[in-house]
């Protein structure tokens, strides 16, 4: 047995509404607000990264679990955008938080569902009696060139998800996955922005991946979306996850609480792993939720989770998600933007 013992979220404060960037290039913002369903998206500080933000999020899931960090025996950190091109993420983040030298720390990529492939492996680690506890983290600072339809959704944060044997928040029921070689989302090395196939990324990547990883976990676990509480598929933009949802049965009030997107944008690794968050923020003890990730090149991990009494004792130790959406905020210019991003290359 084995599921959720603590989970954490982080969000940077700093914000640029769609608006702002529709206006540099002079879009219509009212077109594009509606187009994608965002009203704003989160821009990290120029001291925030995939490290500091994995950090965070980490130590809210500690304080969720209440357990020794010495006891973790495995760190996983899922991201697109780690910070050295040589040089793990995990081992910082793991010294931050008091986790071991005894720990087995490793960087996952998949693109988008990197956070979501870090959570399966920890999972498997604590079922299968290697490690008592194992830490996963989906985090991304991630980037969209200039002018590029991914620049009004790119964001950063991310979510923890600490898995363990006993004194769970939430059960895992079922998981599945589905992959397959569909290049629709691709950055070599050395290039600074992403660069995507534009409409393809949307009916042969996201939605076939999604929908088929989606459907296949409701078979395998005997459940129908009316089953569930809550639901969570990953949110490049606000409309896919609604029309991915509405296809698949599940209703807008079921796909609310883990609809994150529309004011902090796409986290890419940390996107369905901080929807899921906001959903345990509000679920109730025996709870259904269904997570399902997508990563570009493509696949999905699908999860369903049940949430058990423990949970409400355990959530008011960190903050939850919609508090920092909700909470303090610092607007940037497109300028400010521009900087905190390295939008701009100067010759030196």
């Amino acid at each position: 047995m084995a599921g959720i013992v603590g989970y954490g979220a982080f969000i940077p404060r700093n914000r640029i509404k769609t608006e702002e960037i529709a206006r540099q290039w002079g879009k219509d913002p009212v077109a594009v607000r509606r187009g994608l369903l965002l009203e704003e998206k989160s821009v990290p500080g120029l001291d925030e990264d995939t490290i500091t933000i994995s950090v965070e999020a980490g130590r809210a899931a500690l304080e969720r679990a209440g357990i020794d960090p010495q006891r973790v025996g495995a760190l996983y950190i899922g991201s697109e955008s780690h910070p050295y091109a040589v040089k793990p993420s995990g081992t910082v983040v793991a010294e931050a938080l008091g986790v071991g030298p005894e720990v087995h720390v490793a960087d996952f990529e998949f693109a988008c569902k990197a956070g979501t492939e870090a959570m399966f492996v920890a999972l498997s680690l604590v079922e299968s009696g290697r490690v008592e506890y194992a830490l996963a983290i989906g985090a991304d600072t991630s980037q969209g060139a200039p002018n590029d339809a991914l620049e009004y959704s790119a964001s950063a944060g991310g979510a923890a998800y600490l898995f363990g044997p006993r004194e769970l928040l939430a059960d895992v029921v079922e998981t599945y996955s589905y992959t397959t070689d569909t290049p629709d989302f691709w950055r070599r090395e050395g290039e600074f922005y992403p660069r995507h196939t534009g409409r393809f990324t949307g009916e042969p990547a996201y939605f076939r991946h999604v929908s088929t990883a989606a459907r296949a976990i409701l078979e395998r676990a005997g459940l129908r979306p009316a089953d569930f509480r809550y639901a969570v598929f990953h949110m490049p933009n606000g409309k896919f996850p609604l029309s991915v949802g509405a296809e698949l049965g599940f209703t807008r009030q079921q796909l609310e609480p883990g609809w994150v997107v529309p004011t902090m944008g796409n986290t890419y690794s940390g996107s369905s792993p901080t929807g899921l968050a906001a959903a345990l923020d509000v679920a109730d003890p025996g709870d259904l939720v269904l997570i399902t990730s997508f990563g570009s090149g493509a696949g999905s991990d699908a999860f369903v989770l049940r949430a058990t009494e423990l949970l409400l004792e355990r959530r008011s130790r960190a903050p939850t998600v919609r508090s920092m959406l909700e909470g303090k905020r610092r607007y940037l210019t497109y300028g400010q933007y521009a900087k905190y991003r390295e939008k701009i290359l100067l010759n030196e």
